[in-house]
């Protein structure tokens, strides 16, 4: 194998591919990237048995062939060669990199005991890239991170037609987003569970191009797999054998108050005050009309903290109280200048989402919102002391 090639290209390629190596592989083989070369195109790929990633890139080669070397390794010595054109050779047992001046020799691993990658699933449909990764970022906040409840760890993904919603909870909150996109055919209905961090970093990672093609295995014979493409680069995860919670029968249908709030200025507010909040302390948040009163703190042994923000509230005055933390990843995911949260009663959860503004060209007054009820993030409260 022998190639030459512009070392912004190979190195955003491996890099890319490195992303999805594990820290801590099975067999010294996983965490390997493999390289291969066939005709003009350069392949650099990894896979660990759960997710696999592949970029291709277009090289000047003089000869073909396949070579397994450290994939970390190689990410770091791409990322920091000098900015001149790459040639890369494999010798034997040793893959040999060459840059200006630098000049690197790393060995090879057995190529012959790496797994083949999966096949990439049918295609599913398409959806805007830069839309996927909204709503892939505005819900992944909300998934759990402790792996022995396998089921919260992952992203609800239910496709019905022409809708796409993604859903995913830790227990303490509930995100819920509901977007458009093109499916391969009319009616298709699907629901599976993606792990989140691997949904999540493919989102951010795959809009070089305008669109995002998604794949989908799943039930028969073989194991559930989703795929996920864009330009150059394709991804593959294994779904999560487990089952999801009923979400839409814990999302409130009616509330009997709501406020509008300015995210900006609230979360700044929020912010500050949670500054005093020890771990495990709530925020306190008195809504009262025209205005809410955040609080924080308050024993003897701890700071206090108190600040007024001007906002819209309808409905008898309310005081509830938060996990801080949980509350700003709902306020930053809203993406929207005004935030609605409505409630039940404070010891009911809340629901925030985002207020969309009409733009000034609609000449309909009573046009609907753009995306009505597309992004909702439930908020279980914090039982506040007496």
């Amino acid at each position: 194998m022998k190639f030459r090639v512009a070392r912004e290209v190979l190195a955003e390629a491996v890099a890319w591919t490195a992303r999805s190596l594990p820290p801590r592989p099975s067999v010294p083989v996983l965490a390997g990237i493999m390289l291969e070369v066939q005709g003009s195109q350069l392949s650099v790929s990894g896979f660990d048995y759960e997710v696999s990633a592949r970029s291709e890139i277009d090289v000047q080669s003089t000869e073909d062939g396949r070579t397994l070397v450290p994939g970390r390794l190689l990410a770091e010595i791409t990322r920091a060669l000098p900015p001149h054109p790459v040639d890369v050779v494999a010798e034997g047992a040793r893959l040999a990199i060459s840059c200006g001046n630098a000049k690197f020799s790393l060995p090879t691993l057995p190529v012959e005991d790496y797994p083949s990658l999966p096949s990439m699933p049918s295609t599913a449909g398409v959806v805007d890239s830069d839309a996927f990764a909204e709503a892939v970022g505005q819900v992944a906040v909300a998934a759990g991170r402790d792996d022995t409840l396998p089921m919260l760890t992952g992203v609800r993904l239910e496709i019905e037609d022409d809708l796409v919603t993604l859903a995913a909870t830790d227990r303490y909150r509930l995100a819920v987003r509901e977007f458009a996109w093109r499916p391969e055919t009319p009616g298709l209905s699907a629901a599976v569970l993606v792990p989140a961090r691997t949904l999540a970093d493919a989102a951010k990672t795959l809009t070089s191009g305008p669109e995002v093609v998604l794949s989908l295995s799943s039930g028969g014979s073989g194991e559930g797999i989703l795929g996920m493409s864009g330009k150059d680069r394709q991804t593959t995860t294994r779904l999560l054998d487990a089952e999801f919670v009923k979400y839409r029968a814990i999302m409130p249908s009616e509330s009997a108050s709501f406020a509008t709030l300015p995210v900006g200025l609230f979360t700044d507010a929020a912010k500050r005050v949670a500054l005093v909040a020890e771990r495990g302390t709530p925020l306190r948040c008195e809504f009262t009309p025209g205005q809410v009163t955040l609080r924080a703190g308050g024993t003897d042994d701890e700071g206090q903290a108190e600040e007024r923000c001007d906002v819209e509230f309808d409905g008898d005055p309310l005081t509830i109280g938060f996990n801080p933390t949980f509350l700003l990843d709902g306020l930053a995911a809203v993406h929207t200048e005004r935030a609605r949260m409505d409630f039940t009663t404070a010891l009911k959860p809340a629901v925030l989402s985002g207020v969309d503004e009409p733009s000034a060209d609609d000449t309909d007054a009573g046009r609907p919102a753009e995306r009505p009820g597309s992004y909702r993030y439930l908020i279980m409260p914090v039982r506040l002391p007496g």
